[in-house]
């Protein structure tokens, strides 16, 4: 899945996130057009997870 396909489900899926992390704020869940990567490094900071870890996280849902 590339980062475009990421960013599309991202917008499905958020909230499930938000539920799943608690300390992860709507802030650190939304990016600007292109940033996606910018935003998975915000959320790998809350969560403590590896990047890579979060992208496939995401496309499991």
């Amino acid at each position: 899945m590339n980062d475009d396909q990421l960013e599309g489900k991202w917008k499905q899926i958020k909230g499930q996130f938000k539920q799943k992390y608690g300390q992860v704020t709507d802030d650190d869940m939304t990016y600007s057009e292109g940033r996606f990567d910018e935003m998975l490094g915000r959320l790998q900071e809350r969560t403590g997870r590896d990047k890579e870890e979060l992208k496939r996280e995401i496309e499991r849902w």
